[in-house]
């Protein structure tokens, strides 16, 4: 696969024509989507069809009263409606705003006033949160799963009504999609992205994904946060190949594995959590035939995992790094590969680990990951946080995008995740990154998950801190965390180990899944407080 990237964006890029309309002409038939969910219904949809309803609900959403530029929350999981509903949005040139159904009654609040949403979007799940919440009566409420009082019944309204032809001819820089932040800290931020984003998941696609015609590409991310554009969405469908969904509650790692022996999935993007759970189950004697590729993304993942997937199923998984802000900025590509690492910038991305004055730092010492922004804006940057300049300016400095992140970069150019720039403990002058200590912890086998966490002390300042979940068959004990600490010591640097242990049940995450250490380490210093 070539390694170049030529980023030329044209003036005006609308994803639902330049995409979705040519693959529709150039290969009607082709398979775009199959949909799945946990009764056992199938639906299979070609490019064709995916213009079709994809049209319709634009139609629908035109009679509801949305127009260009109007903001439309999509409070869905993994309905099928999820998908043509975006492309509907694109189509009609407004904003989509997708969000989980895990919001609360304040959460939908929140979202419906800050990003001034003029149309509501939601499944049987969610709906009567929607009810809960004091909407003003102007907004139209559009229901998926039949009738609602007080709602659109969305099937009907499609079925009665003509697919809409026209598509909005949006400048590359027109707003076309509002994303909440994970709010791990304070309330979530609002990520705008143009409507020529889509177009920068090329390198999504090309460099990670490995995607092309005849894959079949499975997406394990949640429809409500950005990854779903990355990966179920725009990335797999620019490189002409189909999208696989399984709509089911919850995640069963054995029903999962069972979809993978089923369908015809040829590659796979699986957050961290999952492929945990994954070799942690029994993998003996499954086999995956059509499986060539594997992906994850969210957050970095444990060597000791990379390891036992291996192992099992002869793959090695790749690890991609983004944000809500970008697309992919570097990730281990096919042939490229180094365990437990970040892995190298993609092409058309200028990344680098800087200083506090800016500038590149050497290889091996630790700094702030950041994209350089130069006369033309990096492919996929975000277009601001709507609403709060200040915000937006915070994250540039002296030429550089930063994301928040810290890392170091090897003489070979593999990034190495140390962790957000909040959550390295600082011990008696030592850095701690936790995701080093995490992944060690992770290697001894009564381990399930951990996080790791600065908690106050006294003589050090901070020492380290981990919340451990067990695996099956594991009780929690002082003799157990004399071992893992132990084990930690003899594993990395002995000035890392853990020197609190807390068994626990489960780990506080964001809708995303990804952990919230902040939640953690903030109760650790409000009970010294106290």
């Amino acid at each position: 696969m070539s390694e170049a990237f030529d980023w030329n964006p044209p003036t005006h890029y609308n994803f639902a024509r330049d995409a979705i309309e040519r693959l529709a002409a150039e290969r009607p038939d082709a398979r775009a989507l199959l949909w799945t969910d946990g009764s056992g219904a199938v639906v299979d949809r070609s490019f064709a069809d995916l213009s079709d309803h994809s049209a319709r609900a634009a139609a629908v959403l035109r009679a509801a009263g949305v127009g260009r530029g109007d903001t439309v929350l999509i409070l869905l999981s993994r309905e099928i409606e999820w998908w043509e509903l975006m492309l509907a949005c694109l189509r009609l040139g407004a904003i989509a705003s997708p969000g989980t159904v895990q919001l609360t009654p304040k959460d939908i609040a929140y979202r419906c006033q800050a990003a001034e949403a003029r149309c509501i979007i939601a499944g049987v799940d969610i709906a009567p949160r929607v009810d809960d919440t004091p909407v003003d009566a102007a907004i139209p409420l559009i229901h998926i799963g039949g009738s609602r009082p007080g709602w659109i019944d969305y099937a009907a309204a499609k079925g009665t009504t003509t697919p809409l032809a026209d598509i909005a001819d949006t400048a590359f820089d027109d707003p076309a999609l509002c994303y909440f932040t994970s709010g791990t800290t304070g309330q979530p931020k609002m990520t705008i992205h143009g409507a020529g984003y889509p177009l920068a998941h090329e390198i999504t696609g090309r460099f990670w994904l490995d995607l092309g015609p005849g894959d079949l590409h499975w997406n394990m991310s949640d429809t409500g946060w950005a990854k779903a554009a990355w990966s179920s969405l725009f990335a797999p469908w620019l490189m002409g190949a189909a999208i696989f969904v399984n709509h089911a509650p919850g995640f069963d790692p054995a029903a999962a594995m069972d979809l993978l022996e089923r369908y015809p999935v040829t590659t796979l993007c699986a957050p961290p959590t999952a492929y945990r759970m994954f070799v942690r189950a029994d993998l003996d004697g499954r086999s995956f035939p059509h499986l060539r590729h594997c992906v994850s993304a969210g957050e970095p993942l444990n060597p000791e995992v990379i390891d036992l997937w291996k192992k099992a199923t002869g793959l090695d998984i790749h690890d991609g790094y983004g944000q809500t802000e970008t697309v992919l900025l570097c990730c281990n590509r096919a042939g490229s590969t180094r365990q437990g690492a970040m892995g190298r910038p993609t092409p058309g991305i200028d990344l680098a680990v800087i200083g506090h004055d800016g500038a590149i730092l050497p290889s091996g010492e630790e700094g702030d990951i950041a994209l350089r922004v130069g006369e033309r804006r990096p492919p996929g940057l975000f277009l601001g946080y709507r609403g709060a300049p200040d915000r937006t300016a915070s994250v540039f400095r002296d030429g550089w995008y930063l994301t928040g992140d810290r890392a170091t970069v090897d003489t070979d150019g593999f990034f190495w995740f140390v962790g957000r720039a909040d959550d390295v403990i600082l011990s008696s002058g030592y850095r701690i990154g936790p995701f080093e200590v995490e992944s060690v912890l992770f290697e001894h086998e009564a381990v399930a998950e951990s996080a790791v966490v600065a908690s106050p002390d006294a003589t050090r300042g901070e020492v380290v801190k981990a919340f451990v979940v067990l695996a099956s068959g594991h009780l929690p004990s002082d003799d157990l965390a004399k071992a893992l600490q132990d084990h930690v010591k003899q594993a990395t640097a002995p000035y890392k180990y853990p020197r609190r242990i807390e068994f626990v049940d489960s780990l506080p995450k964001t809708v995303s899944g990804k952990i919230r250490r902040n939640e953690l380490r903030d109760n650790e210093f409000t009970k010294a407080d106290a």
